[in-house]
């Protein structure tokens, strides 16, 4: 039996079907394309997403995107899973065209409250005040009428978020970026947000992102680097979290990409 499958795996049907399959449930290999995470994830980052992080999303062929079996559960998932946690990184389909991935940071989930004022994040919980307490350092909590907000409450764990102090609110640039009013993130979707906040084009432009469209999240580099075709050997078959683990022990030099992605 051992023989046949071995056999039957080295044709191209078998390779074929393994790489489908891997691609489909386990891992898929996904490029940076833009700016919009430095310096967390930097252009020029090859990773394999992991697929079965948040479920197992509706198996679709590569580059053509058709679904190759229908979406049983009406949630975008063959196997519901949890859902994405407060600052997790996550890929997902852009809501507004499903043929594009998109990779940003989860910074409010189903039922929280989230604002900007000055560029500054604004987080409110949906567990309420007293978790806010237990959880939050003194100095990052703000009263506002009846209620407790974090300020800024991923900056400090994940030193890749960063703002361009070049980007003013002049009138020039997108309001977006400097405040919005506060909103309750609807049940099984997630506010989705760039680490290099000034150049990232999210949730603050178009909305929050419901669970069908939810990927998976960033697992291992595999190969990378820069404009320059130079490698990154430092980044090479690393894991994110042990990037962003490193970051924490060293100077960061910030690097801004000019424009919205």
């Amino acid at each position: 039996m051992f023989r046949k499958i071995y056999n039957w795996s080295s044709t191209w049907t078998g390779t074929i079907v393994i790489v489908l399959v891997i691609m489909s449930f386990i891992a898929q290999a996904f490029v940076i394309p833009s700016g919009s995470m430095k310096n967390t994830l930097l252009i020029g980052d090859m990773l394999f997403v992991k697929k079965f992080s948040y479920g197992i999303p509706v198996p679709r062929i590569p580059w053509l995107e058709v679904k190759m079996l229908p979406d049983f559960n009406d949630n975008g998932h063959l196997i519901e899973g949890p859902r994405p946690k407060r600052g997790d990184i996550v890929v997902f389909r852009y809501p507004k065209n499903e043929a594009i991935h998109y990779v940003k940071r989860a910074v409010a989930t189903g039922g929280d409250i989230v604002a900007l004022k000055d560029k500054n994040l604004l987080l409110h919980p949906k567990e309420g005040n007293e978790y806010v307490k237990a959880n939050y350092d003194k100095d990052s909590i703000i009263e506002v009428g009846d209620k407790l907000w974090v300020v800024n409450p991923y900056k400090k764990e994940h030193p890749g978020i960063h703002n361009d102090p070049s980007v003013v609110n002049n009138g020039l640039n997108p309001s977006e970026l400097f405040n919005m009013m506060p909103i309750m993130v609807p049940e099984d979707e997630t506010f989705m947000m760039g680490d290099n906040r000034d150049h990232s084009n999210d949730s603050r432009f178009w909305g929050t992102v419901p669970y069908k469209f939810v990927v998976g999240t960033p697992w291992v580099i595999y190969f990378s680097w820069n404009d320059e075709k130079e490698i990154r050997w430092d980044r090479v078959l690393k894991q994110v979290d042990t990037i962003e683990e490193k970051m924490n022990t060293k100077n960061i030099e910030i690097n801004h990409e000019k424009g919205i992605y």
